[in-house]
């Protein structure tokens, strides 16, 4: 395991960008979403997606340079975009940055855009609108791809659809980050990879059995499971429909109009400004003392403690910016690989 300087890996990583296609600006913006989300522990979402997007710049699939489309921008509070494939991580930062400037005039802001390449880990966008005392709901899909079968069913469908949540307290954000199914695509990716097994039955086998084997998921045709498994998954398969009908169906760009294949993913994201509520002290009053009182509930097994969420995330981060940011030597190796491919000097490590 290497730990690197968090400025060091962001500059690090906006070079491959740059010299992968992406234009200055959207390159410093990706590379701070990703090293972010090494930095609160998601490193499936972090930096080692750096040869995934070279790839897809050279390939076309990812825009590296040029502009988003407004489709509709109604006074302000509502917008609308179409992405042109432009990387995900500009895009939802730039609509977050449009709709912090905004909500103190609105209350609340909603947009969504369509047509976006990956969006990262969406935990790696809630500070910076939480740092600002809003509230910010985001969450995201891909018509074009079928990785769940709705429940009940053997045939995938849907996606994942991550969702996130982000609020202000008077100490750490609360940093609500899941999917609608039990696990991801990129997980079940990376332990197919290593071999490994999941913990449980997260997915089904193409003729509908359960299976702790990622690989009937990554190589046989079967389906990620809906977050409850196979006896409640009748609710991690209602939030996927839910997610789907904000982001795809506000765009207007969904499965109906999507081809299989095709890589697009949709956004729906929302900045809420408490003080338009009951006020901004009033929130921070029920976000603290909920924060904490749960905190402080007896722990179920001895020693242990109850963590909010985004406790874990918040302690890996300030680890992150003290001892520099974890990469795990797998990472390394193919972050030297694609460096040296593409003519960027070499990153100087240390284990």
């Amino acid at each position: 395991m290497h730990h690197i300087p968090h400025d060091t890996l962001r500059g690090h990583a906006a070079a491959i960008l740059e010299a992968a296609g992406m234009d200055p600006a959207k390159a410093a913006v990706t590379a701070d979403v990703l090293v972010e989300g090494d930095m609160i522990g998601h490193d499936t979402h972090g930096v080692g997606l750096l040869p995934w997007y070279a790839d897809a710049l050279a390939q076309g699939g990812m825009a590296g340079t040029g502009e988003h489309e407004v489709v509709r921008d109604r006074g302000g509070a509502i917008f609308v975009w179409d992405g042109k494939s432009l990387p995900g991580a500009w895009l939802v930062s730039k609509a977050l940055e449009q709709a912090c400037a905004r909500v103190a005039d609105h209350g609340v802001v909603t947009a969504t855009i369509r047509n976006s390449h990956h969006t990262c880990a969406l935990a790696a966008f809630m500070r910076k609108v939480t740092d600002q005392g809003y509230v910010v709901r985001l969450s995201s899909s891909n018509p074009g791809a079928r990785r769940m079968a709705p429940f009940g069913g053997t045939e995938p469908l849907l996606t994942p659809n991550p969702t996130a949540m982000g609020f202000p307290t008077a100490g750490d954000p609360i940093l609500i980050d899941i999917s609608c199914s039990i696990t991801t695509v990129t997980m079940s990716q990376s332990l197919a990879a290593e071999g490994k097994r999941y913990p449980e039955a997260w997915a089904l086998t193409a003729d509908g059995q359960p299976t702790d084997d990622p690989k009937e998921f990554t190589e046989r045709g079967g389906t990620l499971l809906p977050l409850g498994g196979q006896l409640k998954g009748y609710k991690g398969f209602s939030m996927a429909i839910g997610e789907e009908m904000l982001g795809q169906g506000l765009s207007g760009k969904g499965r109906a109009n999507t081809a299989v294949g095709e890589f697009a993913q949709n956004v729906f994201l929302q900045v809420l400004d408490p003080e338009a509520f009951a006020g901004h002290d009033a929130f921070l009053e029920q976000s603290t003392w909920l924060a904490e009182t749960c905190r402080a509930t007896p722990a179920a097994q001895p020693g242990g403690s109850v963590r909010m969420p985004g406790d874990r995330a918040a302690a890996k981060r300030r680890a992150a910016l003290a001892d520099g940011v974890p990469v795990s030597d797998y990472r390394m190796d193919a972050l030297c690989a694609l460096a040296s491919r593409l003519g960027v000097p070499a990153l100087a490590v240390s284990a």
